[in-house]
């Protein structure tokens, strides 16, 4: 009686709704088919992501609108540098996540378990809306965390910020099933990026065997449904920066992606539970010129500020069209019709540059 006098309570909470994307099992049991973890959730537990409430059958997500973070960031910082260049993003987030790195620089809000009877803050869409405008950014961007786990949110949040000309993108490790991903792009999803932590190996060891197959599935299926999508590695040091890792993630970026999308290369620097040393920053040069030849048109190196690779080169001429400084755009060379001034190679952008004084929040 009196855990039913709970979840009664539970059940009023703002933030407490029921999930979405779910299968009733035998014994009261559900599969949440949220995420390719997809767990069996036995009556009055949760799942690996601890989001997701089993009550009698009826599986609840208990993070529906409660925000841990939220703020005006720039685009260039997620990383995404062909995606409404110059432009800020209203950057929000919820609690806890569905993997388990060991180097997770967000760790203060992807460890903490939610709960949503202490300490929630729930967020309707049109406040979320009214907030993106007021400060005048020119979209949405679910982040510091794994955004897949409030997706029941992000659905309706995403379809209103739509009808309201503002773009909408996830930065995500890409483990959501199919099912989320067209839902989420029948919401109006137009940006993807994706953290690829390594390979087979690297996700066997350190990310619980998650099945890094599938998150290039899901980066091929985006790239067909038109959504825009970059990929991020993190190399970090002893980890995932032997060349043969190095190179089966080229590989595979050209194989499911195509040479047209960027892919990041970015210095690791220890957290939480890892103390191994920065990324070499020669590492990080060594991947960046394997990837240009291996046939990656946009290869990047990411947080070492002022490099020159952080800039973006026509892959025809070599003209630098692009020129980016602590997540700013500095330069702006590419044409009006998207293309190099210098050799009119046609340069794969979305959206059209935001021309706006900011700084780094």
């Amino acid at each position: 009686m009196q855990q039913q006098l709970e979840f009664s309570e539970l059940l009023r909470l703002p933030v407490v709704h029921e999930a979405q994307l779910y299968e009733k099992q035998r014994g009261n049991k559900t599969r949440c088919n949220l995420c390719e973890w997809r767990c069996t959730i036995h009556p009055n537990n949760t799942g690996r992501c601890k989001t997701r409430l089993n009550i009698d059958g009826t599986l609840f997500t208990l993070i529906y609108g409660d925000l841990s973070a939220l703020e005006s960031r720039p685009i260039e910082i997620k990383p995404f540098f062909h995606y409404w260049p110059g432009s800020t993003a209203l950057t929000f987030s919820t609690w806890s996540c569905n993997f388990n790195c060991p180097w997770c620089q967000n760790h203060h809000l992807s460890k903490k378990t939610p709960n949503p009877t202490k300490n929630s803050h729930h967020f309707n869409p049109e406040k979320i809306i009214n907030l993106a405008q007021h400060q005048q950014d020119n979209g949405l961007c679910a982040s510091f965390q794994e955004p897949t786990i409030l997706t029941e949110w992000n659905l309706p949040l995403f379809n209103l910020a739509h009808q309201k000309g503002l773009y909408t993108c996830y930065v995500s490790n890409g483990y959501m099933t199919q099912q989320t991903l067209k839902l989420l792009k029948e919401a109006g999803l137009t940006g993807l990026k994706i953290d690829i932590k390594g390979n087979k190996e690297t996700y066997k060891k350190h990310c619980d065997g998650a099945d890094v197959e599938k998150i290039w599935r899901n980066a091929h299926e985006a790239k067909k449904m038109g959504i825009h999508v970059e990929i991020v590695n993190l190399i970090i040091t002893d980890v995932n920066d032997n060349e043969e890792c190095l190179h089966w993630i080229i590989k595979k970026h050209l194989k499911h992606v195509g040479n047209d999308t960027p892919l990041h290369f970015t210095r690791y620097n220890p957290a939480y539970k890892f103390t191994n040393p920065p990324t070499p920053i020669e590492t990080l040069e060594k991947a960046y010129n394997t990837a240009k030849e291996q046939g990656v048109n946009y290869p990047y190196i990411g947080n070492v500020q002022g490099h020159k690779y952080e800039n973006t080169y026509c892959p025809k001429c070599n003209e630098m069209l692009i020129q980016r400084f602590n997540y700013t755009v500095t330069q702006y060379k590419i044409t009006e019709n998207k293309k190099c001034p210098k050799c009119s190679q046609l340069i794969p952008i979305t959206g059209h540059r935001i021309r706006k004084s900011r700084t780094l929040a």
